[in-house]
């Protein structure tokens, strides 16, 4: 019997389900193994003590495996690359299928149908497929370069504003919670500590962000009410190129048939912070008043496992 291997490597867990042409059979989630994420010790650790209690719950080995599925982000990166074919091809059996984790995020909603995607968790990243099959994308160029929306834009956004705020001679707490997070005597303690080289974990402060929200800072509201929108904006992107690829026309008679491919949200950003993801949504039906954003935040093991049984 065929056996299908599924993994999910997000920027702080990976979830891992096992199975075969007809169910799944076990799932588990455990740390990182994205090198650019965490050390070489730290990665194999995790991905061993995942393959080891797949093993011990179901009593099929990972050798056996007909086909493995590894959704990741930085999937252009060699790093990644490099170290996720050796380490599977060492301690996992079959055919290996390395996609990036928005691919296999769409796949979930989709099933190589049209459609798109927005990803939002520790980083960010928006794909489109086209009722030609061709997959477009916008955005993951990283956190320093994009990651709109993600944990460290969050983050990031909110220390930024915060500071803003100063000059602005706006109330917010946002600064006072960055130093009880990080255990910073002071202002000056917290601008040497952000700008210190190499950065700091900025992600950790994501949550503190949105519970200063909901206690009702208004300069943190505008954090979140900017990830959605920002957001939105790249899917409108996609959106636009999905168009241009099913031959529609900017203008003209053919405009008016265009209808807007379906939205799937992903990612701990979308799945847990509504003022986000609520942003997103006002703001793509401002562009797309028809337009179907699916209710249920994705799975992105299941689209690993889709194409782990349907193979390349």
């Amino acid at each position: 019997m065929p056996y299908y291997l599924a993994v999910d490597a997000g920027g702080t867990k990976t979830d891992f389900a096992l199975a075969d042409d007809d169910r799944e059979l076990a799932r588990v989630r455990t740390g990182a193994i994205q090198r650019q994420r965490v050390d070489e010790q730290t990665a194999e650790r995790n991905l061993n003590d995942a393959l080891r209690r797949l093993e011990s719950s179901t009593g099929i080995a990972m050798r056996s495996i007909t086909r493995c599925c590894v959704g990741t982000s930085g999937d252009s990166v060699p790093l990644i690359v490099a170290w996720l074919r050796e380490s599977f091809a060492a301690n996992v059996g079959g055919e290996l299928l390395l996609l990036s984790d928005v691919e296999i995020a769409l796949d979930a909603c989709f099933h190589g149908e049209r459609g798109v995607l927005v990803l939002a968790g520790t980083g960010s990243n928006i794909a489109g497929r086209a009722a030609t099959g061709k997959i477009v994308t916008a955005g993951g160029w990283g956190p320093n370069l994009a990651d709109q929306g993600s944990g460290q834009f969050l983050a990031l956004e909110a220390l930024r504003r915060g500071f803003l705020a100063i000059d602005q001679e706006r109330e917010t707490t946002l600064l006072d919670r960055a130093r009880e997070h990080w255990n910073l005597a002071s202002r000056n303690a917290l601008i040497e500590f952000a700008n210190s080289n190499p950065a700091p974990n900025f992600t950790t402060f994501a949550p503190v962000v949105v519970e200063a929200a909901a206690d009702g800072d208004l300069v943190a509201q505008e954090v979140l009410a900017k990830a959605g929108v920002d957001l939105a904006y790249l899917a409108s992107l996609v959106i636009a190129r999905v168009r241009k690829l099913e031959g529609e026309l900017e203008s003209g008679e053919h405009a008016a048939n265009f209808t807007a491919p379906p939205v799937a949200l992903a990612g701990s950003i979308l799945g847990k912070v509504a003022p986000v993801s609520d942003a997103l949504t006002e703001a793509l039906r401002a562009l797309y008043p028809e337009i179907q954003i699916l209710d249920a935040p994705a799975d992105p093991v299941l689209g690993a496992l889709w194409r782990a049984r349907k193979g390349a």
